[in-house]
């Protein structure tokens, strides 16, 4: 058995990737942002929206195709190394595409009803919506250091939104998008509940799901009328919802699986900075003081989460259930008659197992506390 320091500097390694994972969604999310802006030129904010989602659903679908047929080719068990999605998900895969309909729409109202100032603030919201709704309805353990994280995080986040906070107003629309908030926050979730699945799927069903409603709602409040755009300009918002969105989401997911719904969230809300230092490379906007301020709370706020270490004794139910997996991780100790090499999926029993070592909340964590 290895002593508690080597486990630990394992779990440490082990961390990087889905850290990595997480900053590199925040990043391709943040070119949304400055593109967007040259686009919005040609196309409504409705319409944008759901070109995005589509460009990800479809962009995505292709490669999806281009894995299958690779994997085809191969014929092993773990040549299709993901598990699909079935019925057992449906619920939350049809609470995703719900929730990422419904959000945008209470935030547009929201908009409507107060400044772009208050609902750059509230946006922050976010962060700590999924974080609640992660503890108190999904049961995710977050620490004290993890919270402290959490809290330094978004306060960076407030402190890019606004420049004046003198300015900041409570109304009805405030609430409407702070309902925004609670709705990507529950989304957020239910996208955890999924992140045991194949993280292409995902993107896929989320994509097309969306895009479609947000079209239907685009065509139902617009009518018959203005389809106007070139198709120079849909063809881009295809390209970049699938770089900024389908590509994101795939990374966001993925790192769901290994830290949870919190914690992913805490680390793509580097986003919004990274969307500041795009456009000041492309439109030559300035960098205020505000923003380098929330730049150092936002990197003390990370170290707070990087050097999180959950470690305790836990015990594992018997489980059985299907995802992507090795024999070399310490929870998957069952045998393939011949033997199976390398990352594989298929359904697997998990057999009773207590022990102690630092773990984030993975498919494998989800225990109480």
């Amino acid at each position: 058995m290895q002593d508690p320091k080597t486990q630990m500097q394992k779990t440490q390694g082990h961390k990087l990737k889905p850290i990595g994972m997480a900053i590199l969604a925040a990043a391709l999310y943040g070119i949304s942002a400055p593109v967007s802006k040259l686009l919005l030129v040609e196309l409504s904010p409705t319409m944008m929206a759901a070109l995005l989602y589509l460009g990800a659903g479809f962009g995505m679908l292709l490669v999806n195709v281009i894995r299958s047929l690779r994997n085809a080719r191969g014929r092993s068990m773990a040549a299709g190394s993901e598990a699909r999605m079935t019925r057992q998900e449906l619920p939350y895969a049809l609470g995703m595409i719900v929730l990422d309909i419904l959000a945008p729409i209470c935030l547009m109202l929201g908009l409507r009803l107060t400044t772009s100032a208050n609902a750059a603030l509230l946006n922050n919201f976010e962060i700590v919506a999924t974080s609640l709704i992660a503890l108190f309805i999904f049961k995710e353990a977050i620490g004290k250091r993890m919270w402290l994280a959490i809290i330094m995080i978004t306060i960076a986040s407030m402190l890019l939104s606004v420049n004046d906070f003198s300015s900041f107003t409570f109304s009805i629309g405030s609430v409407l998008v702070l309902a925004a908030c609670v709705c990507w926050g529950f989304e957020n979730n239910c996208t955890r509940k999924l992140s045991l699945k194949d993280p292409l799927q995902i993107v896929v069903v989320k994509g097309i799901g969306s895009g479609c409603g947000s079209l239907l709602i685009y065509f139902l409040s617009k009518g018959s009328s203005s389809m106007t755009a070139s198709a120079a300009y849909v063809i881009l918002t295809l390209l970049l919802g699938f770089v900024a969105y389908g590509l994101s989401i795939f990374f966001y997911v993925s790192a769901q699986r290994e830290m949870g719904a919190a914690r992913t969230s805490a680390y793509y809300a580097a986003a919004p900075f990274i969307g500041v230092l795009l456009s000041w490379l492309i439109f030559r906007e300035g960098i205020s003081w505000s923003f380098l301020a929330a730049l150092l709370v936002m990197i003390v706020g990370t170290y707070f989460a990087i050097t999180e270490n959950h470690d305790h004794y836990h015990v594992h139910c018997d489980l059985v259930h299907d995802h992507r997996h090795n024999h070399h991780d310490g929870h998957h100790n069952h045998t393939h008659n011949p033997e199976v090499k390398g990352e594989h999926s298929h359904e697997h029993h998990h057999e009773v197992l207590a022990h102690q070592h630092p773990h984030l909340p993975d498919l494998h964590h989800q225990h109480q506390h």
